[in-house]
Protein backbone atom coordinates (compact mmCIF):
# COMPACT_ATOMS: atom_id res chain seq x y z
CA UNK A 1 0.00 0.00 0.00
CA UNK A 2 1.33 3.44 -0.92
CA UNK A 3 2.73 5.29 2.11
CA UNK A 4 2.60 9.08 2.48
CA UNK A 5 4.43 11.46 4.77
CA UNK A 6 3.53 15.10 5.42
CA UNK A 7 6.09 17.02 7.47
CA UNK A 8 5.78 20.59 8.70
CA UNK A 9 9.07 22.18 9.70
CA UNK A 10 9.69 25.64 11.15
CA UNK A 11 13.08 27.22 11.72
CA UNK A 12 14.32 30.66 12.69
CA UNK A 13 14.44 33.04 9.73
CA UNK A 14 18.22 33.28 10.21
CA UNK A 15 18.45 29.53 9.41
CA UNK A 16 15.94 29.52 6.55
CA UNK A 17 18.50 29.49 3.72
CA UNK A 18 20.49 26.60 5.23
CA UNK A 19 17.31 24.58 5.80
CA UNK A 20 15.99 25.34 2.30
CA UNK A 21 19.26 24.30 0.65
CA UNK A 22 19.44 21.04 2.62
CA UNK A 23 15.79 20.22 1.83
CA UNK A 24 16.33 20.81 -1.88
CA UNK A 25 19.43 18.58 -1.86
CA UNK A 26 17.42 15.94 0.01
CA UNK A 27 14.69 16.24 -2.61
CA UNK A 28 17.13 15.46 -5.42
CA UNK A 29 18.62 12.48 -3.61
CA UNK A 30 15.27 11.11 -2.46
CA UNK A 31 13.70 11.28 -5.91
CA UNK A 32 16.43 8.88 -7.08
CA UNK A 33 15.40 6.25 -4.51
CA UNK A 34 13.61 3.29 -6.13
CA UNK A 35 10.57 3.39 -3.80
CA UNK A 36 10.06 7.16 -3.88
CA UNK A 37 7.06 8.29 -5.90
CA UNK A 38 6.83 11.95 -4.84
CA UNK A 39 8.99 14.32 -2.80
CA UNK A 40 7.86 17.94 -2.79
CA UNK A 41 9.27 20.79 -0.73
CA UNK A 42 7.10 23.87 -0.14
CA UNK A 43 7.51 27.11 1.75
CA UNK A 44 4.53 27.99 3.92
CA UNK A 45 2.84 31.23 2.84
CA UNK A 46 2.76 33.78 5.64
CA UNK A 47 5.05 31.75 7.90
CA UNK A 48 8.69 32.83 7.73
CA UNK A 49 10.92 29.81 8.22
CA UNK A 50 8.01 27.46 7.50
CA UNK A 51 8.37 24.45 5.21
CA UNK A 52 5.94 21.72 4.23
CA UNK A 53 7.16 18.42 2.77
CA UNK A 54 4.92 15.95 0.97
CA UNK A 55 6.44 12.54 0.34
CA UNK A 56 5.00 9.35 -1.11
CA UNK A 57 6.61 5.93 -1.26
CA UNK A 58 5.60 2.64 -2.88
CA UNK A 59 5.15 1.18 0.60
CA UNK A 60 6.22 1.62 4.20
CA UNK A 61 9.36 -0.43 3.58
CA UNK A 62 10.36 2.12 0.96
CA UNK A 63 10.00 4.89 3.51
CA UNK A 64 12.07 2.92 6.03
CA UNK A 65 14.77 2.51 3.36
CA UNK A 66 14.63 6.27 2.81
CA UNK A 67 15.24 6.89 6.52
CA UNK A 68 18.24 4.54 6.40
CA UNK A 69 19.81 6.37 3.43
CA UNK A 70 23.05 8.25 4.01
CA UNK A 71 21.64 11.46 2.53
CA UNK A 72 18.71 11.39 4.98
CA UNK A 73 21.09 11.22 7.92
CA UNK A 74 23.40 13.91 6.57
CA UNK A 75 20.85 16.39 5.21
CA UNK A 76 17.81 15.90 7.41
CA UNK A 77 18.93 14.44 10.75
CA UNK A 78 22.30 16.21 11.02
CA UNK A 79 21.60 19.49 9.16
CA UNK A 80 17.88 20.32 9.21
CA UNK A 81 16.52 18.87 12.46
CA UNK A 82 18.97 20.67 14.78
CA UNK A 83 17.86 24.02 13.29
CA UNK A 84 14.13 23.46 13.74
CA UNK A 85 11.99 25.32 16.25
CA UNK A 86 9.01 23.07 15.53
CA UNK A 87 8.44 19.82 13.66
CA UNK A 88 5.35 17.74 13.12
CA UNK A 89 4.98 14.70 10.91
CA UNK A 90 1.89 12.82 9.77
CA UNK A 91 2.11 9.31 8.31
CA UNK A 92 -0.69 7.98 6.13
CA UNK A 93 -1.61 5.12 3.85
CA UNK A 94 -3.03 6.26 0.53
CA UNK A 95 -6.51 4.91 -0.20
Amino acid sequence: MTYAVVAHYRCATADEEVVRDALLKARSATRAEPANLVYEVHTVVGEPGGFLLYERYADRAGFEAHKAAEHFQELIVDTVWPLLIDRSVTFAEVL
